[in-house]
């Protein structure tokens, strides 16, 4: 072959294989990058507000409708609830839980963990209505004395090719805002301890993301707070409950997205989730509040089957026992920071069907307002929905003196210890170091006697102890 052919030869292969370069699919020298994307839904303390309204309420109906809107754009969709549920108004408290149970399983929810006020039916009832969830009720922090857990640790959801760990915590709080007694012979162990257990564990299951969902709160009240969870390394999302806070964007600590949706359902909770080859690289959180929830058309299944369980309900719930000229006051903000004529009202009747010569009750104890009108028997349940019966104790005055300064310890902050007395009077100086705040107390117009023994009406939740007042559980 000649120089010239040559010459030839060689720019034709050169040109061949740049054209070979081009016509090459870019797959062969850079990996396809695989997006998914996921929709956690999420609520928090809804206190048995299934049903909506034209004010606030948004309901069980609308989330449903809301669910399927996002899962027909989506189909990776997680429901998450953490804690506060089952119990509240008579929808839910004349079946001790199970109506609420099963509009959760209609709803299709993944998992949720039990609230303090969860186990206000007690610790058996909680286990019944686990079994009829169609999701795992997670609390891997409640420890039976024996080390054996009845509720689950944690569970692994598969979505769309990727693991999601999702593991529950309960507050240790539950020994005292439920009744002790709903919860003897089970311990809550440290939620911090707890969680980094459970971070290992998923971690060894190659999970792609890790949720603590837990009932912990982050006000002051709340002892341990979830923003201590979030210090744990690993857990990409917490879905929060039990201080009624409101995050409309949620909250980043570190590494962990922490979010919350307020109470009552007035808003939805929704994350969303980006992955990119398996790693997660993208989440952000936005509240659905009533003013764009309340065009939704009510899931007709569920609007129906809350319907049926009203009307079943009339029979016990509209039965009329009394009238008030006057709205009764029963807020959250009010009566867990001062009296109210509600909680007057209540405790005047202690010590008139009692006799006792004190009564104390806790703001925490009264759940609604009544309006001026007929009072029915439907009103009584929402405003007292535990259940709870009278106990008169003998006291010393030292211990109603120690159970008034544990009341007020948290003043001016919320707190459903607050105390509400009939047959005594005092005063609380916040000047003073909590323990010494609470000065002139007066029984029945004369000073107290902290040697004296007194009768002493309460509630049985707290005469065992709940709400921390240990001093009265000890007489």
């Amino acid at each position: 072959m000649n120089f010239k052919n040559k010459r030839i030869l060689s720019l034709f292969l050169s040109l061949a294989l740049v054209f070979g370069i081009f016509l090459t699919p870019m797959g062969t020298y850079a990996e396809e990058t695989e997006v998914v994307e996921l929709t956690i839904v999420h609520t928090n303390d809804v206190h048995s507000r299934v049903e909506g309204d034209g004010d606030k309420l948004i309901g069980y109906g609308r989330l449903a409708t809301k669910i399927k809107e996002l899962k027909a754009e989506n189909p990776n969709v997680l429901i998450l609830d953490a804690g506060d549920t089952i119990h509240g108004l008579p929808i839910a408290t004349i079946s001790k839980g199970e109506s609420i149970i099963d509009l959760m399983n209609k709803i299709g929810y993944d998992a949720m963990v039990p609230g303090n006020h969860d186990f206000n039916y007690g610790y058996d009832r909680l286990l019944e209505l686990k079994d009829m969830a169609e999701f795992p009720i997670l609390a891997a922090n409640v420890v039976k004395k024996d080390g054996t857990r009845d509720l689950g640790e944690y569970v692994i959801k598969e979505v769309d090719g990727l693991k999601i760990g999702i593991f529950g915590l309960a507050t240790p709080e539950t020994k005292e805002k439920s009744n002790p007694k709903n919860t003897e012979g089970v311990n809550f162990e440290d939620p911090v301890k707890i969680a980094e257990e459970m971070v290992k564990k998923l971690q060894a299951e190659n999970v792609n993301m890790i949720i603590a969902l837990v009932h912990l709160g982050i006000d002051e009240e709340s002892d341990v707070k979830s923003s201590d969870i979030a210090e744990v390394e690993g857990i990409d999302l917490i879905v929060d409950g039990h201080s009624h806070s409101k995050l409309d964007e949620g909250e980043v600590i570190g590494d962990t997205l922490l979010v919350q949706t307020g109470n009552y359902l007035e808003n939805i909770g929704v994350v969303e989730i980006e992955f990119n080859n398996g790693e997660l690289v993208n989440k952000t959180a936005k509240l659905i509040e009533f003013e764009e929830a309340k065009e939704l058309e009510e899931d007709k299944d569920v609007k129906n089957t809350i319907e049926e369980l009203e009307e079943k309900n009339k029979e016990i719930t509209s039965v009329v026992v009394g009238k008030t000229k006057t709205k009764l006051v029963g807020e959250r903000e009010v009566v867990r920071t001062g009296e109210s004529n509600l909680g007057n009202l209540a405790t005047d009747a202690m010590l008139k069907i009692t006799g006792a010569d004190v009564a104390l009750t806790n703001g925490g104890g009264i759940r609604a307002s009544i309006e001026p009108g007929e009072i029915t028997m439907g009103d009584v349940i929402e405003v007292f929905p535990f259940g709870n019966y009278i106990v008169v104790k003998e006291v010393k005055g030292i211990n109603i003196k120690n159970a008034l300064e544990h009341g007020a310890k948290s003043y001016p902050e919320v707190a459903g210890g607050f105390p509400h007395v009939a047959g005594m009077t005092y005063k609380i100086d916040t000047s003073k170091e909590v323990g010494n705040r609470i000065v002139d107390i007066m029984v029945n117009g004369e000073p107290i006697d902290l040697d004296k023994t007194y009768t002493l009406a309460t509630n049985d939740f707290m005469a065992a102890g709940g709400d921390g007042y240990e001093m009265l559980a000890d007489g």
